[in-house]
């Protein structure tokens, strides 16, 4: 697949491209990210793309290491004053390689996931490249770090219907790649596209949206 930079500035372009169609009351529509909007979802983007490891450690420390304070902090941060705003520093952002610590993947992942924290309350559809889904994927099913999803998917037989890709042992959970992706990271709204004796138990792990 393309370098994951590359792939990662690709994703960001659709993204905007998508935002410049929104309407001001569909910004205010309430993301799969509990307690975010869609312009809400885009600032932290935009944040996650500004900070690097030493911006990162500063402002967490600033915020007391509480997370969540910071998190909201960089949002408000990143916001601007009207949602033309929010958009034209996410497309400034666009090719950038700057990132809190963490491997490449994480960055991968976070537009991916958050584009669909965007888009799907939206009913807005777009395919990302297969190959990119299965990575974050592979990154996230070995991993509890912020979200837990290796616990969440345990005991359970992950199969794409779309994707030569599969995971793990136990009631069988099947469906598109890119929805057990989003299950796999705690959106209930990803169970909603699977199939299998499986599934309600990931439901049951899943955040509510």
């Amino acid at each position: 697949m393309a370098d994951i930079w590359t792939t990662i500035a690709t994703e960001r372009g659709a993204l905007a491209d998508a935002l410049a169609t929104l309407t001001p009351s569909q910004w205010d529509t309430p993301s799969l990210c509990t307690g975010w909007t869609v312009r809400d979802v885009v600032a932290h983007l935009s944040a996650t793309a500004s900070l690097n490891p030493a911006t990162f450690f500063l402002a967490l420390a600033r915020a007391g290491f509480n997370f969540d304070k910071f998190a909201d902090g960089q949002i408000a941060k990143r916001r601007g004053p009207d949602a033309a705003a929010t958009l034209e520093e996410f497309r400034r952002l666009q090719h950038s390689t700057s990132a809190p610590p963490g491997p490449k993947t994480s960055w991968l992942g976070e537009i991916v996931v958050h584009g669909e924290d965007i888009r799907r309350p939206l009913g807005i559809s777009h395919a990302y490249p297969p190959d990119a889904v299965a990575q974050v994927i592979d990154f996230y099913k070995g991993s509890n770090m912020l979200i837990g999803s290796k616990s969440r998917i345990s005991g359970l037989a992950l199969r794409a219907t779309d994707h030569d890709w599969h995971h793990g042992q136990g009631d069988r959970v099947e469906g598109p790649l890119l929805s057990l992706l989003l299950a796999t990271t705690g959106r209930v709204a990803g169970c909603d596209d699977l199939t299998g004796p499986g599934v309600p138990t990931l439901r049951s792990r899943c955040a509510p949206n």
